[in-house]
């Protein structure tokens, strides 16, 4: 599984690193600043990829909330996150409040769609 995250966004990347201590081989991290490839894998455009959290899975790219479920789901540490979140109501809840503040943290970070 790749996750794609941007590294450039300091709360991104605080909670990515506490996720990268966990040491999970089946987990591949890709910074998508200024990242051509990530884009061509995950067909997704820069502002796209900035927008959400993203992962492949095999061919199948996922965005957002539920990306962070499958990244927790992997990571023994943070499992309980998973098994948590992973309820109907719980989960819609979450997408919800993930999509303001994806939405918030976008727009403090899109100035590098500029570059």
């Amino acid at each position: 599984m790749k996750v794609y995250f941007n590294n450039s966004c300091k709360i991104c990347r605080t909670e990515i690193n506490l996720y990268k201590k966990q040491n999970i081989k089946d987990i591949e991290w890709v910074d998508i600043t200024n990242n051509k490839s990530a884009e061509i894998e995950t067909q997704r455009n820069a502002k796209n990829l900035l927008r959400r959290l993203h992962i492949k899975d095999g061919e199948k790219v996922i965005g957002g909330a539920e990306a962070f479920l499958l990244v927790w789901k992997k990571i023994p540490k943070y499992k309980f996150l998973y098994s948590f979140f992973k309820t109907p109501i719980i989960f819609t809840l979450f997408s919800f409040f993930y999509e303001i503040i994806a939405f918030f943290l976008f727009l403090k970070n899109k100035k590098q769609l500029l570059k």
